[in-house]
């Protein structure tokens, strides 16, 4: 494998490859290499990416607002016969 050294990487810069290192658990250099395959377009792009935005929502319903949404959905159980004829 080749080695390839980067001069001129500024104080900003050098901080935020770190801060996206850390965010995504990888290596500076497992993140770099990923980061010129994807600039490059040969990146393992994924077909279903993983989002965690809305994590934060996950369970957070009550016991009475799951009763409520059930009752507020139940005309959409219901089959309109005549527009099946």
């Amino acid at each position: 494998m080749k080695t390839l050294t980067i001069r001129g990487i500024d104080p900003q810069l050098a901080e935020e490859i770190r801060k996206r290192a850390i965010k995504s658990g990888e290596s500076i250099n497992k993140l770099m290499l990923n980061l010129l395959r994807s600039a490059l377009g040969l990146g393992n792009k994924k077909e279903f990416p993983i989002y965690h935005d809305l994590d934060h929502l996950a369970g957070t319903w009550t016991e009475e607002d799951e009763i409520e949404f059930n009752q507020n959905i139940q005309a959409f159980e219901k089959i309109d016969e005549d527009m099946w004829e």
